[in-house]
């Protein structure tokens, strides 16, 4: 028997006056797995968790979770969700045990429930130590595993993570992908919205992009990478020669960048087998002499650029000090 999809939509709309945040959108994420909804700021992946948590009603289409529609059952549906949004619901007065014993018995849980379901969490996720302090002394990571918690109170069958690792070192995101692991491996089923793509790349089974209210791609991280037809390659001469991108020419796809050494290129190609091996026979034939090749196969990034022509949000901002000084 096929697995029953724990999350559904079928052409979704939502407008803002003028504004289509939503232009028809479809999704269906199986029992236990893990969709990645990736896409630039303000298109629409937001919007869709709002209604899919019963936070907004869509003005066309019709949607449903856990066999629950959401908008004509939207209590059922609560029932069986958690949800971790982008801005932390923690009351910063309280401690952490406190704040996941309030959540629980106001989720239904009565007081000894409550105590050993927050103290069975709090060990989980590894904040035992900082259990009795309060959480406006919580750094960035200990707030986001928190927030993941209170999330997990009544063990949901379906969570929702809206950007959960946004502006998190890397030793807390590693941290809390562990923790999304341990989830799914109980059955969970995760829709994550993420600008990290490295994220979506090892957590998510399936991806949908988003832009301008739509999903324009969906797949497996594999899939979709290998879709976007080309590879990267990078070649190092043993010295510069400008003559290299004329013989390296029929193999490039599109424009080669040179570095300011005039030794190392790199270019987009066409991703076929033999790439390197055929790079290195032009250059040879042209009496080209190279230290080192290699073909880098598309990653998400690229994937990301090649359907949106739009970097995430993280290049952008990666990018910016480079642009401003240009």
């Amino acid at each position: 028997m096929p697995n029953r999809a724990m999350i559904e939509a079928e052409g979704l709309v939502k407008r803002y006056g003028e504004t289509v945040a939503l232009a028809g959108v479809d999704l269906a994420v199986p029992a236990g797995a893990i969709l990645g909804v990736l896409g630039p700021n303000g298109a629409g992946k937001t919007t869709a968790i709002r209604i899919l948590t019963t936070l907004s009603h869509p003005d066309e289409g019709r949607a449903s979770v856990a066999g629950f529609d959401v908008t004509a059952q939207p209590a059922e549906v609560r029932r069986r969700i958690g949800v971790a949004a982008q801005a932390t619901t923690l009351d910063e007065l309280l401690t952490g045990r406190q704040n996941l014993e309030m959540i629980g018995q106001l989720s239904g849980l009565r007081r000894p429930g409550a105590r050993q379901r927050a103290a069975d969490l709090l060990e989980r996720l590894e904040l035992s130590d900082a259990a009795d302090r309060q959480t406006r002394g919580y750094s960035g990571g200990m707030r986001r595993r928190l927030d993941l918690a209170a999330s997990m109170i009544m063990t949901p069958p379906v969570l929702f993570l809206d950007e959960p690792t946004t502006g998190l070192d890397p030793a807390s995101r590693l941290g809390i992908w562990e923790v999304i692991r341990g989830m799914v491996g109980d059955g969970c089923t995760v829709l994550l919205t993420t600008q990290y793509l490295d994220e979506a790349d090892h957590l998510a089974d399936q991806i949908a992009v988003f832009d301008r209210g739509r999903i324009i791609a969906s797949g497996t991280p594999q899939q979709l990478k290998s879709e976007t037809g080309t590879a990267r390659l990078e070649v190092t001469l043993s010295s510069p020669r400008p003559e290299a991108v004329l013989a390296l020419q029929p193999l490039l796809e599109g424009e080669a960048h040179i570095s300011h050494d005039g030794r190392r290129l790199r270019a987009a190609v066409l991703n076929r087998e033999g790439i390197a091996t055929a790079a290195v026979r032009a250059l040879d034939r042209a009496g080209i002499l190279v230290d080192d090749v290699q073909v880098h196969q598309p990653s998400l990034d690229d994937v990301f650029l090649a359907l949106t022509g739009r970097e995430t949000a993280e290049e952008e901002a990666a990018n910016e000090p480079e642009a401003a000084t240009a």
